[in-house]
């Protein structure tokens, strides 16, 4: 949503923390759509106007989606999960095609990348330093 003359405020999104859902709950679910109205309950919004709203989705074309007799627009899926801040749907579309959707797991960053070879990296000297302590000692494994 772009502001406009007649409404110059630029609309604030509120994207949710991030959080852990049982796959179990989504995979109970019977369809894509009921997966998305999870998704969107487990964000605890107050009402479904702030999603389609931010969604930029036509209230009564949201209407007829919450009612089954239109399709939500696949392409707005992603962003859906990240204005709710959980993956339900990803989960049930991965169980729906034959996947175990407890083995999914979030490709890195480069910044988590890098942080976890600093860590590898400090492990190993935290380890080295500790072999050198043993065998100045005189313990030598």
């Amino acid at each position: 949503m772009k502001p406009t003359i007649a409404d110059p405020q630029i609309p604030l999104r509120l994207i949710r923390e991030r959080q852990d859902v049982d796959p179990s709950l989504v995979v109970a679910q019977p369809t894509l759509l009921g997966a998305i109205k999870l998704c969107i309950s487990l964000a605890g919004f107050d009402a479904d106007k702030q999603v389609y709203r931010d969604l930029g989705i036509d209230p009564g074309h949201w209407s007829r989606i919450t009612r089954g007799e239109a399709h939500f627009p696949i392409d707005r899926l992603p962003e859906l999960m990240d204005l709710c801040g959980n993956e339900a749907p990803l989960i049930w579309l991965t169980n729906a095609r034959g996947y175990d959707p407890r083995s999914l797991r979030k490709l890195e960053t480069e910044t988590e990348r890098a942080l976890r070879e600093a860590n590898e990296r400090v492990f190993a000297l935290e380890n080295d330093k500790r072999v050198l302590i043993e065998a100045l000692r005189g313990n030598v494994a």
